[in-house]
């Protein structure tokens, strides 16, 4: 038989010593144990809470469409861009004035649209901060944009966007990790800053 170590009770109230009759005894007595019960149905109310919350949070990311994902990955990606080109203090891309950062004014333009080449949507040598009113309504002033464009990333790089009619399909498991990638990135990106 095996000699058990002496315990100091759970009542806070009684805090006396005690040898525990079984594994997993907190409290000395049934008193103190009535006396701490209203604490110990708190934390089990809290911890089945945080259970039921996780496995409707699993249970909503199984429900999610491809659509869905594929809308929170190109977030994550405009977040990063937007955060990339607000750190490197660049102007809109198109226009060449000052962006307005103070508000939301500030959009991740594509110089080739997520329509006409869905396979560049997440390249970023394509998406650059630009001012909403060129973005939304000069639809991407494109011209504008491309002069920009060439004076940022050169126009080797320009002509190989313009030139690049690959096709791309990204599962489920790729826009995940694309999703995870740009928001390390823009985390990584406002640490910096701070």
């Amino acid at each position: 038989m095996i000699a058990r170590k002496k315990k100091t009770c759970a009542n806070p109230e009684c805090a006396a010593d005690f040898i525990p009759a079984q594994l997993g005894q907190k409290v000395c007595g049934w008193a103190c144990g009535l006396a701490i019960k209203d604490v110990n149905q708190e934390k089990a109310r809290k911890s089945l809470a945080l259970v039921e919350r996780r496995e409707i949070k699993v249970r909503k990311e199984a429900l999610k469409s491809r659509g869905d994902h594929m809308r929170e990955a190109q977030q994550a990606f405009n977040e990063f861009i937007r955060a990339r080109d607000q750190a490197a203090g660049h102007p809109c891309i198109s226009s060449g004035k000052p962006l307005d950062w103070s508000g939301n004014a500030v959009d991740a333009g594509h110089y080739r649209s997520v329509g006409s080449a869905p396979h560049l949507r997440f390249d970023e040598r394509n998406c650059h901060a630009q001012s909403k009113q060129d973005n939304r309504f000069l639809s991407g002033n494109a011209v504008d944009y491309r002069i920009g464009l060439i004076a940022r990333i050169g126009q080797d790089a320009v002509d190989a966007l313009e030139a690049d009619q690959s096709v791309r399909k990204y599962t489920i498991e790729e826009i995940k990790a694309i999703k995870a990638e740009y928001r390390a990135k823009t985390r990584e990106l406002k640490r910096a800053a701070a």
